[in-house]
């Protein structure tokens, strides 16, 4: 309980009292009425107002001077109400709390979910490279079981001239694969012009591999018989410049007689033109004219 200190004489003090009062009242009668029409201050009110004040301070001073002090009871249901706000606040720090505690856990898991989306991005990048390095090594892997596969003896096409320019075609873009497709032609087409053309080819693509000893044996193979072909007197130049990468001058010099016994005449001025070429730069010796064929 409040009891009013005896000094209290102003007239702001018992309006505040009055206010006090005025409020207490008023909320335990709300609480059980219904809400009442807002009070229309006017200077009439305003003036009944203040002597009611006036009233009330002067039985205050008498009640005092008296000796029976003013004793102001607080209203239980503003003591609940002050109750209930209490624990409405100590409930709202609460939540507070919790919230900063959530707000806390959203952060650290949306950081472990930037992180972890990073480290996913990095794998998926790891898994792709290993998955095209993978391909690449299948790739390689199948390439080379088919280049040291057994050359076939069956024909692709079932015809001698359809596999040549199929071989020519491939080796023109793939050494490799045409260098066994023009085997094949071979192996598929034995004796044949053919096949002869193909040994010719087989021994451009082993000059242009560096291997000299394989475009010796494929050229030789072609010019058995020395045969009449358009492809023969440049075929026998590159026999000679072959025998002579492996260390057989004789017989690179004995190849470009044979071509001046046989092609000279009937090659293109070019052709004859590097075989001249090339018997100077071997060092042969001249060859003896061609003989003309009589007219």
């Amino acid at each position: 309980m409040l009891k009013l200190p005896s000094v209290l004489r102003s007239r702001n003090a018992l309006v505040t009292l009055l206010g006090v009062v005025l409020i207490a009242g008023t909320t335990a009668v709300v609480a059980q009425t219904a809400p009442l029409e807002p009070v229309q201050w006017d200077k009439r009110r305003l003036d009944q107002l203040d002597r009611n004040v006036r009233r009330l301070e002067r039985a205050v001073t008498q009640r005092n001077a008296a000796g029976q002090p003013v004793i102001i009871e607080p209203d239980p249901e503003v003591v609940a109400l002050q109750g209930r706000v209490g624990l409405m606040d100590r409930r709202l720090s609460d939540m507070e709390a919790t919230v900063q505690r959530v707000n806390g856990d959203i952060e650290r898991l949306t950081f472990q979910l930037d992180e972890a989306t990073r480290d996913n991005g990095a794998l998926g990048t790891r898994l792709r490279d290993a998955e095209g390095r993978i391909r690449a090594m299948e790739a390689a892997a199948a390439r080379e079981a088919e280049l040291n596969a057994p050359i076939p003896t069956t024909s692709p096409t079932g015809d001698a001239a359809r596999d040549l320019t199929a071989a020519a075609r491939l080796a023109a873009g793939d050494p490799a694969r045409g260098d066994r497709a023009l085997q094949t032609v071979i192996a598929a087409w034995p004796d044949t012009p053919q096949a002869r053309e193909a040994s010719s080819r087989l021994g451009d693509l082993r000059v242009s591999a560096g291997d000299h000893a394989g475009a010796v044996s494929a050229y030789a193979t072609a010019l058995q018989g020395w045969p009449a072909a358009p492809w023969a007197p440049a075929t026998t130049l590159e026999l000679a410049n072959a025998l002579n990468a492996t260390d057989r001058k004789t017989q690179a010099c004995t190849a470009l007689t044979e071509f001046t016994r046989r092609y000279a005449e009937a090659a293109s001025p070019a052709v004859r033109a590097r075989a001249a070429e090339t018997r100077t730069r071997l060092g042969c010796a001249a060859a003896p004219a061609p003989a003309r064929r009589p007219g």
